[in-house]
């Protein structure tokens, strides 16, 4: 397990089989900060994140832990490219797609489900023909029915979080970050949702967890980071890292 103080952009405490697999995502010394408006902040900015780093490999599962804004949200926007980091880098492997699933995220109300999900898809880097061709099974998945051409603006919290997550799943992009939407949802979508994901992490998809459910994260990540008021706390084998953290 790294410290914050261990955990630098090279290979020392690599596990053997990682060195043989590819780094999808590299974060050096990432810090993400804006201007607020409160006092109570120094010099006016509220630093996010502050000089975190990590590498994630090829078909690993990593969930990321820590209290309420702690700055986890924060971190999958910038793995996905939605957010540029105010210092650091971000290396990507060439071509690699990351998506990332979390309640309505770019969504247009106006719009319907069958019209989001294809747009979703090409955003993700889905061929015209490619994004078309999902769209029936983005729709049975998503158990939204006749809804699935209705506007998003008329869906429910948990008929967002189906639309997004069938999305996600059918457009098999190469890396998946996710922002606690398994928890949402009826008994039985969550169910066959946390099945889905199961059988993409056998698959070797490469997968970002943020869940509050520290038995969640037990049970489905080999690797956890632990942020905690914006910087890495520890990051290495998921039993350590909860281990720490709960103790």
């Amino acid at each position: 397990m790294e410290t914050a103080q261990e955990n630098r952009p090279d290979d020392s405490g690599t596990a053997p089989q990682e060195a043989l697999t590819p780094v999808m995502l590299e974060l050096i010394d990432v810090s993400h900060s804006y201007h607020a408006r409160r006092s109570n902040f120094e010099h006016g900015v509220h630093r996010v994140l502050d000089k975190v780093s990590f590498k994630l490999h090829r078909g690993q599962t990593l969930g990321v832990i820590g209290g309420n804004g702690a700055g986890k949200t924060t971190l999958l926007r910038l793995m996905a490219g939605i957010l540029a980091p105010s210092s650091g880098e971000i290396r990507r492997a060439p071509g690699a797609r990351c998506s990332l699933l979390t309640l309505g995220l770019g969504f247009q109300p106006q719009l319907t489900g069958r019209d989001n999900a294809r747009l979703s898809a090409l955003l993700q880097g889905a061929s015209r023909q490619e994004a078309t061709d999902c769209l029936e099974a983005i729709k049975e998945f998503s158990e939204l029915g006749p809804s699935f051409d209705e506007p998003v603006k008329t869906y429910s919290q948990g008929m967002r979080a189906r639309l997004g997550f069938s999305t996600a799943l059918q457009t098999r992009v190469d890396v998946l970050l996710i922002d606690e939407v398994l928890s949402v949802g009826d008994r039985s979508f969550r169910q066959k949702a946390a099945k889905a994901m199961s059988e993409r992490i056998r698959g070797e998809q490469t997968v970002v967890l943020v869940s509050h459910s520290e038995g969640q994260i037990a049970e489905v990540c080999d690797r956890a980071v632990w942020i905690d008021g914006g910087s890495l706390r520890c990051f290495g084998d998921t039993k350590e890292v909860l281990a720490a953290y709960q103790g």
